[in-house]
């Protein structure tokens, strides 16, 4: 047991000023009736005494009491040295408008996206994962963590529009890397999930991944949607939905340009994967689990559990006590 605010305990300096307080409000100097003669009052030495002893000591338990509640108990667990078997992994995830394309019916391809990696965060044990997301910029969702809730939670609220619209690939890839680059496990991986084509950022996507490789990082590519592309959704100003169409009225499909993710792969020692549904976007994330993982070591923190509240009714039922004695038992006549 610990305590998180071990200060408060310096509150049981109340306990003497309760007694020199008790001592100047005993009987004997409140006393209303003056006796020439105690012998019919002797008896009465030993109630004050009782009373006394007991009432103090009620006060000095109920302070007590309060100034360890105040102080914060807490059962502490430690923690626990684990070593098991992980790979950082980095996953760059494409939210540009092009993502809003609905070929992976019901939902559109970033709505199944999140669904995915959301599960495959919950397959995931011992691995340390950072999440980037990427349209005309690259900014870090969540750095490397083993806490999949807090990123799970994050992934939720990523959605279309957060960024300026455009696919920067050789940016996000770069942004992985920064986050890699100073990780020691053996084994540091990206992930790169996009449905276009770079045409946004200051870096070159193979010069990224050149980057990538230098830094000891596999990259994994998934290219995303149907082959021949799928109609753009968008909102009008009137909240109505339609499709992006050219100049001339046709409808602007999606581009994949599967030849720059290939050799993305190809230059890290990584794969490339075309995911043309969810089912088969689920396959890719399943498969790369079985990547070969690193032994590392964890220090797993285990919580505290405040226990002030088990011992604050103690207090209350000290409190609750001297009321009942005092004004039943020892009611003092004015």
């Amino acid at each position: 047991m610990v305590l998180a605010n071990p200060l408060f305990l310096f509150t049981l300096a109340l306990v003497p000023l309760l007694y020199r307080y008790m001592l100047r409000e005993g009987p004997e100097r409140t006393a209303a009736l003056r006796y020439s003669d105690i012998g019919y009052v002797a008896g009465a030495v030993r109630v004050k005494r009782n009373y006394f002893a007991t009432i103090f000591g009620l006060r000095t338990l109920c302070i007590a009491i309060l100034a360890f509640a105040l102080a914060r108990p807490q059962l502490e667990h430690g923690f626990e040295t684990i070593t098991g078997e992980g790979i950082d992994i980095m996953l760059a995830l494409d939210i540009s408008g092009s993502m809003q394309a609905e070929d992976f019916k019901p939902n559109n391809r970033l709505y199944v996206a999140k669904q995915v990696v959301s599960d495959f965060l919950s397959r995931v044990e011992n691995d340390r994962v950072g999440l980037v997301v990427f349209a005309a910029k690259s900014f870090t969702r969540c750095p490397l963590t083993l806490d999949y809730d807090v990123l799970k939670s994050m992934l939720k609220d990523v959605d279309i529009g957060m960024i300026e619209d455009g696919t920067a690939i050789g940016l996000a890839l770069a942004n992985c890397v920064a986050r890699l680059r100073d990780s020691r496990a053996k084994s540091k991986v990206i992930i790169l999930l996009t449905d276009g084509v770079n045409n946004r950022g200051e870096i070159d996507p193979l010069t990224a991944a050149s980057l990538a490789k230098a830094a000891g990082i596999r990259v994994y590519t998934i290219g995303v949607g149907k082959e021949g592309g799928a109609p753009i959704p968008v909102i009008d100003r009137l909240g109505r939905k339609r499709y992006a169409r050219n100049p001339d009225g046709s409808l602007i499909l999606t581009k994949l340009d599967e030849d720059t993710l290939k050799r993305i792969a190809e230059i890290t020692g990584g794969h490339y994967y075309r995911a043309t549904d969810e089912r088969a976007l689920d396959e890719i994330y399943k498969k790369i689990l079985k990547m070969e993982k690193t032994a590392f070591e964890i220090r797993h923190f285990k919580h505290r559990k405040e226990i002030a509240h088990y011992v604050l009714p103690l207090a209350v039922i000290a409190l609750l006590v001297e009321v009942i004695l005092v004004n039943a038992f020892w009611r003092k006549i004015p």
